[in-house]
């Protein structure tokens, strides 16, 4: 017998395998090309909250978002990406340092598509693995896959689960905290919903909404309170781009933290990328509601422990 424990994970590992040639087969379907960029880059895109992994004077990918929309300002329309990707200090029951990512990018698209491209994906996952119609169970919930699904601001979240209103947590400098003791754990219990709309401070690389500039087109969606992706109409001017990334470094550096260098040449080939829209799925989540796996160590052939 090994000396860890895969043999408890078997079934959860071919359960992974259909899921991935199901996505595979779907983005084909739909005329996405498959692409794989560099794991081992110069720099990242800067976010304040993700930490990144340092390489032999570069970085591994937190995710590949940057190289892709490089790929779309060369004028790849619509391309995919199932890779991995490396965040430092993430570990708990949800979280491993190493992950796989299903990334995707489609020009002339905005967040809207996007929510319903996913819906039509996870239906098509579903069907694939002989499960059409019937409820995910996950944590104790029984949830209902069958779209529309339901779309939620993050204002009306706030007013329906939170202690105080949105205004009140992003003036005290606490929206993290109430969103994830708060609201995170109430939504998609029954129902997946997409939160959307999001301030603009938290979406670092995302378009701000026409009607509305203090927020951006930003969603990210829940399913029995397991977050599953962050989606949005992308950002296109270099110019407000640069002075946001600006701003993450800044409060990079307040926290103490790694500051990284400006992504230079993705900045310049910005100003060539068409309107567009993408979306970042984690596939390690996915299989956990799929498999009704209470942990993502059930999912994965090993964890970090394990080497």
């Amino acid at each position: 017998m090994p000396s860890f424990p895969q043999y408890h994970r078997m079934s959860n590992l071919f359960l992974r395998a259909r899921i991935l040639s199901s996505i595979r087969a779907f983005f084909q379907k739909n005329g996405y090309l498959e692409v794989e960029t560099p794991v081992r880059i110069p720099t990242p895109l800067p976010e304040a909250h993700i930490d990144v992994c340092s390489a032999d004077g570069a970085f591994l990918q937190p995710s590949p978002e940057g190289c892709m929309k490089r790929l779309l300002a060369a004028g790849y329309s619509k391309i995919f990406q199932i890779c991995r990707c490396f965040r430092k200090g993430e570990r708990g029951a949800r979280h491993l340092p190493e992950f796989t990512l299903l990334e995707w990018y489609a020009e002339r698209e905005d967040y809207r598509h996007l929510m319903r491209f996913s819906e039509a994906m996870f239906d098509g996952i579903a069907r694939s693995l002989g499960r059409a119609g019937e409820p995910l169970c996950f944590a104790g919930h029984r949830v209902d896959l069958s779209p529309p699904w339901p779309r939620l601001s993050v204002k009306e979240a706030f007013a329906r689960h939170a202690d105080r209103t949105l205004e009140q947590a992003l003036s005290e400098s606490c929206f993290d905290e109430v969103m994830g003791l708060q609201i995170e754990p109430q939504l998609g219990l029954s129902r997946p919903v997409f939160l959307c709309d999001y301030p603009v401070a938290h979406g670092a690389l995302a378009r701000r909404k026409t009607d509305n500039p203090r927020m951006a087109e930003r969603f990210e969606l829940y399913i029995a309170g397991l977050e599953l992706c962050n989606g949005f109409s992308e950002l296109i001017d270099p110019a407000e781009q640069r002075r946001r990334f600006v701003e993450e470094l800044a409060r990079r550096q307040e926290a103490g933290k790694t500051v990284t260098p400006m992504p230079e040449r993705f900045l310049s080939d910005l100003s060539c990328m068409p309107p567009a829209a993408g979306n970042a799925m984690g596939v390690d989540r996915m299989v956990m509601l799929f498999a009704g796996a209470q942990t993502i160590d059930e999912v994965t052939a090993f964890t970090p422990e394990e080497l």
